[in-house]
């Protein structure tokens, strides 16, 4: 079904009706699905197509000339220029696929701790991170820190988790050789503003990563218009499977780095004295990739600019603004991180209770939300607290369920008054 063409300018019904796990239930309770921050479910459209590459047109891609490798290479790159649609990249060149987000961040930080000369991050050279990065955006610069003696600072945030950028700017200094941000925070739903930081950090020629595994989720991005140098998201987020990632880099930046990992495909020639190394992209795509996976990501992002980003965005904002005004009533929740303009993410902690014990309670009622420290300890700490529960919208989600959530956080409340 081509939701695009619904009758209403966004139908959540129909769109729902095209991800099959929402029928199910849970404890005999319909599922509502809030984790979405941490993994979104598979529209029929995505599931089919693994399955129709599996049955039908399946091969190793780039290294055979028989019919099947030439339908499994044509799949393969016509996601990856899926991908440069999505993003609007310049040239598919541009993007590598990875195994996910995490090692992305890890291809750049590796290769930057490789490299020579000015731009390489050595000894007292410093890498701006903000206090809300995913643990995957920190740990790779702390092996920079630990192994080339790289200095991290943090850009703060104020106590409604608002990106503050008059701080962040005075960080930049003549010994920064990267900044590596989130666009969008999976903790707070906190928006940074990327066009600022990317235009202040080139100003000092600083390059820019940008963490894009929410926003590209829940905005629309256009990697031109930030300007940005690198910019990461996944698969699994975007309503595809698990095990792909993309990494967009600057042509200039992707002919400059060196590789990550060595193998098959990312070589040009081999002897037993030397190797030649292939061209971006393929130079950071060693051994054989998730191809079925990245053939379905193509189709998932296919999905998502079918029905509509703009759309999805409309419709993820209203229930954000909805989930804000129903936690509102209730006096024993605390919201952590009300910045303005923030996505559709809301973590909250109830007086009285762990995280851990509010969301056991919900789950009893269908209701899925994810507690911990979903994966920023940092940012949990510039909040005084150790976890929290996280509900987080998707396109298919509704105002009913909502609702749903408000309902079955009031009995847990009755649990814990």
């Amino acid at each position: 079904m081509d939701v695009s063409k619904s009758p209403q300018a966004f139908d959540v019904e129909a769109i729902r009706r095209e991800f099959p796990i929402l029928s199910q239930e849970v404890y005999g309770k319909p599922l509502v699905y809030l984790d979405n921050a941490a993994s979104a479910q598979k529209p029929r459209a995505v599931i089919d197509r693994m399955v129709e590459t599996m049955e039908t047109g399946y091969a190793n891609v780039h290294r055979g000339l028989h019919h099947m490798a030439n339908v499994a290479t044509e799949g393969f790159e016509e996601a990856r220029e899926t991908c440069r649609e999505f993003l609007n990249a310049e040239s598919a060149d541009e993007i590598v696929f990875t195994r996910n987000a995490t090692a992305a961040y890890n291809l750049v930080a590796n290769a930057f701790g490789q490299m020579e000369g000015p731009e390489a991050i050595g000894e007292g050279d410093e890498i701006i991170l903000s206090i809300m990065e995913h643990h995957s955006n920190i740990v790779p610069w702390h092996f920079l820190r630990e192994r080339k003696g790289a200095v991290i600072k943090w850009a703060p945030v104020d106590d409604d988790g608002n990106f503050l950028f008059e701080e962040f700017e005075k960080l930049l200094s003549p010994r920064t050789r990267m900044v590596a941000i989130t666009q969008m925070s999976n903790a707070l739903g906190t928006i940074t503003p990327m066009r600022q930081i990317i235009k202040a950090a080139h100003a000092r020629g600083v390059p820019v990563l940008v963490d894009g595994a929410q926003s590209a989720v829940h905005m629309h991005v256009d990697v031109r218009a930030l300007d940005a140098d690198f910019f990461v998201f996944t698969g699994h987020k975007v309503y595809g499977p698990t095990g792909i990632g993309v990494l967009y880099g600057k042509k200039a930046w992707l002919d400059k780095l060196g590789p990550f990992e060595g193998g098959g495909e990312m070589i040009s020639e081999v002897t037993t004295e030397t190797v030649t190394y292939n061209t971006p992209p393929h130079r950071f795509e060693a051994g054989t990739p998730a191809i079925i996976e990245a053939i379905a990501l193509g189709t998932a992002l296919r999905f998502m600019m079918d029905i509509g980003r703009d759309e999805i965005v409309a419709h993820e904002n209203m229930l954000r603004d909805y989930a804000h005004e129903r936690l509102r009533e209730m006096n024993s929740l605390k919201v952590i991180g009300q910045a303005q303009d923030k996505g559709a993410i809301l973590s909250f902690e109830m007086k009285g209770a762990h995280a851990h014990d509010v969301a056991t309670v919900i789950d009893r009622y269908g209701v899925a939300v994810r507690a911990g420290t979903h994966c920023a300890m940092p940012l949990l700490s510039r909040f005084g607290v150790t976890s929290t529960c996280r509900a987080s919208f998707a396109l298919y989600n509704t105002r009913e369920e909502v609702d749903k959530l408000v309902d079955a956080l009031r009995k847990a409340e009755t649990m814990f008054a």
